[in-house]
């Protein structure tokens, strides 16, 4: 006869929890889906079934039910793509957008590989100025020369990208250049195709018959806290990356393309509190051209060129960074019982002051944040921006902790390369393949995935670990990162 055990001597819930786990019946599957979620910090609790089925014979192939499980609920990963929220997804989410961008760059994942001799740049966009800031100014050689301050900063000092002098500087303009980049860079690639067409002297119509231009981008927040874009510019043919673009589409009309658009590309702004504002592109950019890094002599002037994977790598690491660089937070401030207004509505009485937040409208006071106070003053700004009735489209408090910005940090054209949801349809086949051969080896019959039928029913839960999970995986992240650092030390050795 078994007895209970006593754990009451267990001050730690998560060690408790952890034991109380460890007595189920089936531990080994309590360890198993904590493992299958390879660290991500949040996975989603669902309750539900499916039921896969073969249309003809009726035989259920396949059948799963949440409540089998110990537990009683199936874990997935949570797929947040913010590296400050779930390390663990993020580089899945980072992998394949590296895949994405690369398969643009040198072909593969349905992309011909001809695609590598088009020609391609690296293109970076920059706000313009809203004052001076703290900085690290080099000479035209890369010799470091003192901030405007008198001061040489170090790499990681704190002042840097803040105002020389906060009041004076245009924190209005800043939050509203961030609120409308996206637009900027769609009307961009607009005046893009019309410079393109310039420069060649035709039509837009002649230009669109003969030439496709393909992009993929990326966001980056600078210290100063307004965001750049990083993206990849290539030339096609008129079908897309299958087809060569016409001899004289080349690297150096796109430079010049570039420029025109730049400083073409232009928003007004108009508003009764603040006047009127032009949303225009910084006088900063830089277009160098992509190469593709083959065979050969790895010399110092070919590790400075662009390459494939150069170029690759670096727009996957900041598809996964958000604006937490800049040192604000990583959560909305919208209180959500009254929605950031500061009252709450009733059906049955008039509305009355949100005791959440005591009429402010925010989750947690602006002033009470843990962040430099540059940072403050610009979520400040949105928040009280947003609230004008000429920027409510623009959402601004609900951004607020963002700084304004709003728009998607990576994007692409369609003709570009695959997509994402592609990369995570081969995942899904290697799993079923995974499946299929565990049914061989267990002597069972391969199924014909293009007849069966699946029906199935979720409901969400909640998202996170129960205590004792907790625990395993810290230890799945701790075991990864140990595999990680061995490799890296192989690499090195």
């Amino acid at each position: 006869m078994s007895r209970q055990l006593d754990l009451r001597h267990l001050i730690s819930p998560g060690l408790r929890d952890l034991v109380e786990l460890a007595n189920t019946h089936d531990f080994d599957r309590v360890q198993q889906q904590v493992h299958d979620l390879r660290g991500c910090t949040s996975p989603v609790n669902l309750h539900g079934w499916t039921v896969t089925t073969d249309p003809t014979t009726k035989e259920v192939v396949r059948s799963y039910r949440s409540e089998d499980e110990p537990s009683g609920r199936l874990l997935t990963t949570c797929g947040n793509r913010r590296s400050s929220r779930c390390p663990a997804c993020s580089r899945v989410y980072a992998a394949d957008t590296y895949h994405l961008i690369k398969a643009g760059l040198s072909g593969g994942k349905s992309v011909a590989e001809t695609v590598r001799d088009h020609p391609r740049a690296f293109v970076t966009l920059t706000a313009p100025s809203f004052g001076p800031v703290h900085n690290r100014p080099t000479t035209d050689v890369g010799k470091r020369r003192p901030c405007t301050c008198g001061d040489t900063h170090a790499e990681d000092a704190p002042e840097l990208g803040t105002p020389l002098n906060p009041a004076t500087y245009d924190y209005t303009g800043a939050v509203l250049w961030n609120a409308h980049a996206g637009q900027l860079w769609a009307r961009f690639t607009t005046y893009l195709r019309r410079a393109l067409a310039k420069h060649f002297g035709i039509t837009q119509k002649a230009l669109n018959s003969t030439l496709r231009v393909s992009f993929a981008k990326v966001a980056e927040y600078q210290k100063r806290g307004l965001v750049h874009f990083h993206a990849v510019i290539r030339f096609d043919g008129p079908d897309g990356h299958t087809t060569p673009p016409p001899p004289w589409a080349t690297f150096d009309a796109l430079k010049v393309a570039v420029g025109l658009a730049v400083e073409r590309a232009r928003l007004t702004i108009e508003s009764d509190a603040i006047g009127e504002r032009v949303i225009a592109w910084g006088g900063r950019y830089k277009v160098d051209p992509i190469t593709a890094l083959g065979d050969g002599e790895l010399t110092d002037a070919r590790v400075a060129e662009y390459t494939d994977a150069k170029v690759a790598g670096y727009i996957a690491k900041y598809a996964t960074k958000s604006a937490e660089g800049t040192g604000t937070v990583d959560r909305t401030l919208i209180c959500r019982p009254c929605a950031g207004r500061g009252y709450v509505r009733s059906a049955t009485r008039l509305p009355h002051g949100c005791a959440n937040c005591h009429g402010t409208g925010q989750t947690e006071p602006i002033k009470a944040l843990p962040v430099r106070q540059h940072v403050r003053q610009m979520i400040r700004t949105a928040w009280a921006l947003g609230h004008l009735p000429e920027f409510a489209e623009l959402k601004l408090w609900k951004w607020a902790h963002m700084l304004g910005f709003r728009g998607h940090f990576s994007t692409k054209s369609r003709a570009y390369s695959t997509t994402l949801g592609a990369l995570r349809d081969v995942r899904r086949a290697w799993r079923l393949a995974q499946v299929e051969a565990a049914r061989a080896r267990a002597g069972l019959p391969a199924t014909d995935e293009t007849t069966l039928v699946t029906a199935s029913s979720w409901t969400y839960l909640s998202s996170g670990y129960r205590p004792g999970e907790e625990f395993l995986a810290a230890q799945v992240r701790h075991d990864i990162a140990h595999t990680q650092r061995l490799k890296q030390e192989g690499d090195f050795s």
